[in-house]
């Protein structure tokens, strides 16, 4: 009998040795996804070959090819698990739904932040801050609490019409609950896993009712009215599928789309901006010369007056300090999609069904793009020098048609509360308190940041 040579294996990029037969690297990455991610980078290069349990995944690191899986070849992609996995929680929001359907909502979703609602938004954002800042008091304070409350009273008024500063604690204690299950919802099996009668299942599940009450109640309250207040809210209730050129069916969304997108939208428009201006006040404290700069801009430019949309060009040290938080500490560390069909990156080819890593966390720390990586520089943004970078250089919003709806708010909303909260005030560290990143489904401080507020 004549035996067949065996079929030649597809070459791999280069990658670390997998040290568990059935999990491969899985365990090396879950205790610091993005810090293990920047070591692989480092050590092998633009593109690198991982074994997460039975998932074959690619880092890659290089902006050129970045943008091609994110925007030039898009359709050859999908979702990554976790964002697939993440609709026991958000259904088929912006972020979790696909395809047709994923264009449909974002139409619907999208005039809620063209540049005339971003205007009125900004009295909001500046009053919300305001209102923060006088009520703040010296001494040592959690600034990534603070910075949570006062970014889901900015969502709640801007988005929603609503005070849901009442509720922060419950939207804090049930978003940290969700957040811990982060390594279970990664696990191989994970969907079994959610459906068995486990005390961990349960907690999210009782996690999940609490967001959901806060949620359906507002759509209650609004339906009730019938009132259309030109809000985010009113007008997933009122949307009907059109793109003002024939397209679109004409439908509109049932209450359970209603509540997917609103839900969506009120966690990613308060979390991913509370972490960012968190980050931000524990860079300037350590960093007192930049802190210097930052004061003095907004002392000079706004002359005591309280801050207004037009006033965020005027602000270019105070938008730098907000781009290198980004840079920094971006809030999404990674962005994952899977391959639909083989695809080539170099002189590889990525087998369909591969999942491709993206993270900004890796590339915002590369020399080449951003030498002294490490550094806080927010003079890094000056508009020549940033114009220079390749495109996916930087990326905290992620990029293509899912790139993040809300970035021109979460521009806005950054530079605006920090010139609101330091015309009054500055923070000092803590000695002695840790401040740990902690990769969960965004970058969070794990143990907060303390920090001394101190009257300027």
């Amino acid at each position: 009998m004549k035996v067949l040579p065996a079929a030649p294996s597809i070459p791999r990029p280069p990658g670390p040795k997998s040290q568990f037969p059935l999990l491969g690297v899985f365990p090396r990455f879950r205790k610091d996804p993005p810090n293990f991610l920047l070591q692989m980078a480092r050590q092998h290069g633009d593109l690198v070959h991982l074994r997460l349990a039975n998932q074959h995944a690619y880092i890659v690191s290089h902006p050129d090819a970045i943008r091609d899986v994110l925007v030039t070849h898009q359709s050859n992609f999908r979702k990554s698990r976790i964002l697939e996995r993440a609709r026991v929680l958000l259904g088929e929001g912006l972020l979790t739904s696909e395809g047709e359907f994923h264009t449909r909502q974002r139409r619907l979703v999208q005039p809620a932040f063209h540049r005339d609602r971003l205007i009125r938004y900004a009295d909001d954002m500046v009053n919300c801050a305001v209102r923060a800042r006088e009520q703040l008091q010296p001494g040592e304070q959690d600034v990534w609490h603070a910075m949570t409350h006062l970014t889901l009273a900015i969502v709640g008024r801007t988005l929603f019409s609503a005070d849901i500063s009442s509720d922060a604690n419950q939207i804090g204690g049930a978003l940290t609950e969700i957040f811990s299950l982060f390594d279970t919802l990664l696990m191989p099996f994970s969907e079994w896993l959610m459906k068995l009668p486990l005390p961990a299942m349960r907690k999210f599940e009782r996690a999940r009712d609490q967001l959901d009450r806060v949620v359906y109640g507002l759509i209650a309250d609004r339906r009730a009215s019938r009132e259309d207040k030109g809000d985010l809210l009113s007008m997933l209730l009122l949307a009907q599928d059109t793109d003002g050129e024939g397209g679109g069916d004409g439908s509109g969304m049932s209450d359970k789309q209603v509540r997917d997108e609103a839900l969506t939208l009120l966690l990613a428009g308060h979390e991913t901006t509370a972490n960012a201006l968190s980050w931000c006040w524990y860079l300037l404290g350590q960093n007192p010369d930049a802190e210097a700069r930052f004061h003095a801009e907004i002392d000079t430019v706004l002359a005591g007056k309280t801050p207004a949309f037009d006033d965020v060009p005027r602000l270019p040290f105070t938008t730098g300090v907000f781009a290198e938080s980004l840079r920094l500490y971006p809030p999404a560390w990674a962005v994952g999609r899977k391959a639909l069909a083989d695809y080539k990156i170099g002189d590889y080819v990525l087998p369909a069904g591969s999942i491709v890593l993206t993270s900004p966390f890796v590339v915002h720390r590369d020399p080449r793009w951003f030498p002294e990586p490490e550094k806080f520089d927010p003079e890094r943004w000056h508009e020549v020098e940033a114009e220079q970078r390749p495109k996916f250089s930087y990326f905290p919003f992620g990029g293509g048609t899912r790139v993040c709806i809300g970035e021109r708010f979460a521009w806005a909303e950054g530079v605006l509360v920090l010139a609101t909260l330091a015309q009054k005030w500055r923070f000092r560290s803590v000695p002695d308190h840790p401040v740990v990143a902690q990769a969960v489904i965004t970058l969070r401080p794990k143990y907060g940041i303390k920090m001394n507020a101190q009257l300027r």
